[in-house]
């Protein structure tokens, strides 16, 4: 019983063979923050992910649905009846059960909606109205305004009579009778400021609202460059509509990350997804691979007649290909990265391409000279050895340029370079590879 209770709740309930009773897990479970059980249904396959869920109290469900991954959350809202979920998210904030409730089917979210309040039912719906990647999507209305002429001893008051404020209250929002946006003024400057104080005199209004159509990423951007706890919202007149806080922008980051590893191989799925759903999500990026495959295996069969006369050269193929493969992807690592920070644009990409250009003939140069030597002490031909320099050189320096046009040609067109710019960029380096070694080969060896 003591390892029992000393050992980590989480690594209990995933190991297997611990052999918990449905009485032991329900006991480690009611433990558990949210943010432990969701991770734990993240880490389950779906039968165990299920009993688990199952064994959690109703006002927990509604925490645990909105801090897992949106596929998974699907899955359990499927499992429970309209009841069990309008009773499991109604005291979530309001940009938690928006969250929710927007991925549903639309019948099914009006059910939810009629079971409420109309007072919920209405904030709710101001909520729906945004897209889930805006401002709108991630706003609460929990906001507390004060009118500019107010005094701080008023203002005192007031948040007094509050008797509980909203989480993540580090500031309130100061607006005019028609409820227009004018500043803020921090938690800190009412409690150290004189009471006879006005509120005008002490507001910020350097740092203006988020508008409410502005995306998810540009406010993510925002919090960070400006160390934001909280920021207000407003509408196109203006009009203070709500507040983002920072947990939430912390969940906006998170998902960005994860689709961009994920983008990266081609996949965004749930780590124990069925085997049918896991497929499903490949299979369009593995054919546009085959695809680009026939394409670099056309790029070799027009030099067939060099390769039947030389057979040195289907062997050192690949050393070529390889190296302008993992040279694109090193750049394109670095271009997606400042892409996602929002740290390349116009005035910055030319000087990015010049010195990705300059690292790739200095790696071009060390590189070739060690294959070159090598090639020449494994054939014994100099020819050869220099072909294969001159070809490695000229797709190390293909791949920067690969490597930089592609996520931004992506980009462009609206497609996501995380996804996509790895096949794209492996292709064009083999392709070029291909063509520079078996070209140069043909002028000179045949």
């Amino acid at each position: 019983m003591e390892s029992f209770n000393n050992k980590n709740n989480l690594e209990l309930i995933l190991d297997d063979s611990s052999n918990l009773s449905l009485n032991q897990i329900r006991t480690l479970l009611n433990k558990m923050s949210p943010s432990e059980i969701a991770h734990a249904l993240e880490s389950s396959p779906p039968k165990q992910r299920n009993l688990l869920f199952s064994l959690l109290k109703t006002e927990e469900e509604g925490d645990v649905l909105f801090e897992v991954g949106e596929e998974i959350q699907q899955d359990l809202i499927s499992s429970i009846s309209n009841e069990e979920l309008t009773e499991a998210v109604k005291e979530l904030e309001l940009d938690e059960i928006v969250d929710i409730l927007q991925n549903l089917p639309e019948e099914r979210m009006k059910k939810i909606l009629s079971k409420m309040s109309e007072v919920d039912r209405k904030r709710i719906e101001i909520g729906l109205n945004y897209a889930d990647n805006t401002a709108g999507g991630l706003l609460n209305t929990d906001v507390i305004s004060v009118r500019p002429n107010n005094s701080i001893e008023v203002v005192i008051s007031y948040l007094r009579d509050q008797k509980k404020l909203p989480d993540n209250t580090d500031k309130i929002f100061v607006v005019d009778n028609d409820n227009e946006y004018l500043g803020e003024l921090l938690i800190s400057e009412i409690i150290t400021s004189n009471p006879s104080m006005i509120v005008k005199e002490l507001m910020n209004t350097e740092l203006t609202a988020l508008n409410v159509d502005m995306s998810d990423k540009d406010v993510a951007t925002i919090f960070e460059r400006n160390d934001l706890v909280s920021c207000a919202v407003t509408d196109e007149a203006n009009k203070l509509i709500g507040r983002i806080t920072i947990d939430d922008v912390v969940d906006v980051i998170r998902e960005d990350a994860d689709q961009n590893l994920l983008g990266m191989a081609g996949v965004a799925e749930d780590t124990f997804a069925p085997p049918g759903r896991a497929a499903k999500s490949r299979v369009f990026w593995l054919s546009m691979n085959l695809i680009t495959a026939f394409i670099a295996a056309s790029a070799i069969n027009l030099f067939q007649d060099a390769l039947d006369k030389v057979v040195y050269l289907a062997i050192l193929m690949p050393i070529v290909a390889s190296m302008g493969g993992v040279a694109a992807t090193q750049t394109l690592t670095i271009v997606l990265r400042g892409l996602t920070l929002e740290q390349i644009n116009t005035s910055n990409i030319r000087w990015l391409f010049k010195r990705e250009l300059a690292v790739s003939i200095i790696n071009g140069i060390v590189l070739s000279f060690l294959v070159g030597i090598t090639t020449f002490i494994w054939f014994e031909d100099k020819t050869l050895a220099i072909l294969i320099s001159c070809a490695l050189v000229i797709n190390l320096i293909s791949s920067v340029i690969a490597g930089i046009v592609v996520p931004l040609a992506l980009r462009k067109f609206n497609q996501d370079p995380a996804i996509g710019g790895s096949v794209v960029v492996t292709t064009v380096t083999d392709v070029i590879g291909f063509i520079s070694f078996l070209g140069l080969a043909t002028i000179y060896l045949i």
